[in-house]
């Protein structure tokens, strides 16, 4: 028993997790191993490709809050992947990290969801192939496969589950899903052989991340194409709960989930989005970002958590920005910035 997950190491060394399904048990790495994920771009932001900041402003801006990375959205539509090229040329030159999310669906133009695998596979395969093939010259190594997509109304079953067992997603559904995600991954390692691809997932979504991960269907059966990233990526709203120990469907005892992602699968997690909730005061979200960041930082040495991005630089209005039009919101700027200049990110 190890962070609220039950773990089994057979007479050959190997370890096993007990997945919340019963008598399933998964291959995985001891989770007891602390690993320390790359330092240097610890505290991030997320924004998007349309600010009225200039690429220049958004770099001051970050250096002043402490963050040396930053998440931006963008398809291969010309119009957003030019403006995150002027991204990406000023984070080349100030020699911060640029991690780039492949905006790309589950739906064609009309809102439909795509007819299978190998048309969910076609659809997200090119306009990766574009962005990376795009980007690469201006130093962008990381891609984030998809937003929130595991929480598509055609792929979780009940929004309000936890996402914790397989079952919890739509089982006619899902090869879209791995469709996609493999379209994705493959799109950019065409354009771009050295990238590291990350896949989204929300809430306690461990069913589905280990379901693409093994090649597996949600009703359990097995045999289709394994979906394997470079980065776990998770969303970790104060809604969902603690990450490190983070609730399952029907209550029960949490979980640390970051701690079973490293032992599952092996490579860096990034929080690439946080926050509370767009209701809460501003007292309210300085105080939690200072325990965040503090939950945050100190597991960076043992949880392989190598970024944590909030959510967002600015919202337009204090629901959940840091900012407004270019003047800082306290007093969470206030608290987001003492804390980064306080701590250091190695």
């Amino acid at each position: 028993w190890y962070g609220g997950k039950i773990y089994h190491r057979n007479t050959s060394g190997q370890f096993y997790a007990n997945a919340e399904v019963a008598a399933e048990w998964l291959a995985c790495s001891d989770p007891r191993t602390p690993i320390a994920a790359s330092a240097g771009s610890f505290f991030g932001m997320n924004g998007h490709f349309d600010y009225t900041y200039t690429p220049a402003q958004v770099v001051s801006i970050l250096k002043g809050l402490g963050c040396t990375s930053y998440r931006v959205g963008c398809t291969a539509d010309p119009a957003q992947l030019n403006a995150v090229v002027k991204l990406a040329q000023a984070f080349q030159s100030a020699g911060m990290t640029l991690l780039v999310l492949l905006d790309l669906g589950l739906r064609d133009s009309s809102g439909k969801l795509l007819a299978g695998e190998s048309a969910a596979y076609n659809a997200t395969y090119g306009p990766a192939f574009t962005v990376a093939n795009t980007l690469k010259q201006y130093g962008v190594t990381f891609y984030e496969c998809g937003n929130e997509l595991t929480r598509d109304r055609a792929i979780i079953i009940d929004s309000t589950n936890a996402g914790t067992k397989a079952l919890d997603f739509n089982n006619a559904n899902w090869p879209v899903m791995r469709g996609a995600m493999r379209g994705m991954i493959d799109g950019v390692k065409a354009a771009q052989p050295g990238a590291k691809c990350g896949v989204n997932f929300c809430v306690a979504d461990v069913g589905a991340s280990d379901a693409l991960w093994d090649g597996t269907q949600p009703d359990g059966s097995f045999g289709y194409p394994k979906v394997r990233w470079d980065i776990t990526t998770w969303h970790n709203y104060e809604v969902y709960g603690d990450i490190f120990n983070i609730g399952t469907d029907g209550a029960g005892p949490g979980f640390d989930l970051p701690t079973y992602c490293k032992a599952r699968y092996g490579v860096p997690f990034f929080i690439t989005e946080w926050n509370t909730g767009p209701e809460q005061a501003q007292s309210y979200r300085a105080s939690y970002i200072t325990s965040q960041l503090g939950s945050f930082y100190a597991a960076r040495k043992t949880h392989n958590i190598q970024t944590v991005m909030y959510y967002v630089l600015d919202s337009g209005n204090n629901t959940f920005g840091i900012m407004t039009n270019g003047t800082a919101l306290n007093p969470p700027y206030g608290a987001f910035t003492a804390f980064t200049s306080s701590h250091v990110d190695s």
